[in-house]
């Protein structure tokens, strides 16, 4: 049977319950997405619709976390770390939205095949490195 949009946003209420929070403290039902703060940590999950060639759909499982601006010195250094830490840190990737000055932490995933325990493995995993990675960075390069 066919994972479902809706079949993984239920597993990510089902997560949030889990956690100690509630469906009506993180969902934004106007942006069918879901926000909430862990450690320093800011956390958004939401399915993407992604438009195919054929006219069909495919859908991601999407999670963000931003963890800090661009500096403005050593920016060369800076985006060399960010792609070091995208070969060690597995699991997330860091990257700049076009048009932004973020940092984000950042998974995706098809959610064809997706079950329960994968959506909270990929939800504490991003949690986790979010919380860990936007500490590291700001005290390395802001000196926080």
């Amino acid at each position: 049977m066919a994972v479902t949009r809706e079949n993984v946003e239920e597993m990510i209420n089902q997560y949030v319950v889990s956690v100690g929070l509630t469906k009506e403290g993180t969902f934004n039902e106007q942006r069918r997405a879901w926000y909430w703060t862990i450690g320093s940590a800011k956390i958004e999950v939401f399915v993407q619709s992604i438009p195919m060639k054929d006219g069909s759909e495919r859908f991601f499982l999407r999670i963000f976390s931003p963890l800090m601006q661009i500096p403005k010195s050593n920016e060369q250094q800076f985006y060399r770390h960010l792609l070091e830490l995208n070969d060690s840190k597995l699991g997330v990737k860091l990257t700049i939205m076009p048009g932004s000055d973020t940092v984000y932490a950042t998974y995706e995933r098809d959610i064809q095949g997706i079950d329960y325990n994968e959506v909270c493995t990929c939800i504490a995993d991003l949690e986790w490195w979010a919380d860990t990675l936007d500490d590291q960075l700001k005290n390395q390069y802001l000196g926080r």
